[in-house]
């Protein structure tokens, strides 16, 4: 059975979700998680966001082979008082390039676009304020191709995907997740 809330995210009476991908959930668990840790985020979960809904127990394999339509986000539990989506959407804007299509740097494939998937309507909105914003800001040359869309199908990426980077120091990281400090000439 599909959801759209990951059975094993952590939350509290007050957090919020957010799903988004911006390439290889491996970098952008970790650079959302040493950016926001002890400053509002309460949990993330790698995973398989929004593809075909009748395929069912998705997983690495299948997403890999670009047949699916899912892609690897993270899903992020967060307080709204130590930190708002606003501050998480204009983060997620600068630490990958949402200009490229189905691709950050080496990795290319529908699994790895750009997206922001919402858990509520006042969410929705606000994303897409925070890609104008990224628009205008950040990448005035480059038309942002981040897809803004309602959660619909959420699966938790295997045990080993999750903190793969904080378990396996030398693993893989994609060049393209790091904080931009100047827009995109």
């Amino acid at each position: 059975m599909s959801v759209s809330v990951s059975p094993t995210l952590k939350v509290t009476p007050t957090s919020k979700l957010i799903t988004v991908a911006a390439g290889c959930f491996w970098g952008v668990e970790r650079v959302f998680q040493r950016n926001f840790k002890n400053k509002g985020i309460v949990d993330l979960k790698c995973g398989y966001a929004n593809g075909i809904p009748t395929l069912g127990n998705v997983n690495y394999e299948m997403v890999c082979t670009g047949s699916t339509a899912f892609i690897e986000g993270v899903q992020i539990s967060y307080e709204p008082s130590e930190v708002s989506v606003s501050e998480l959407l204009d983060y997620f804007f600068r630490i990958h390039d949402p200009t490229t299509l189905d691709a950050q740097g080496p990795d290319v494939g529908q699994q790895y676009r750009s997206a922001i998937m919402t858990h509520t309507d006042d969410q929705h909105d606000e994303a897409w304020k925070s890609k104008e914003d990224a628009q205008r800001d950040w990448y005035p040359n480059h038309k942002i191709v981040t897809i803004i869309e309602p959660i619909k199908i959420w699966y938790d990426a295997e045990l080993y995907h999750q903190q793969y980077l904080d378990k396996n120091p030398g693993g893989y990281e994609c060049p393209t997740h790091f904080l931009r400090k100047t827009p995109k000439i």
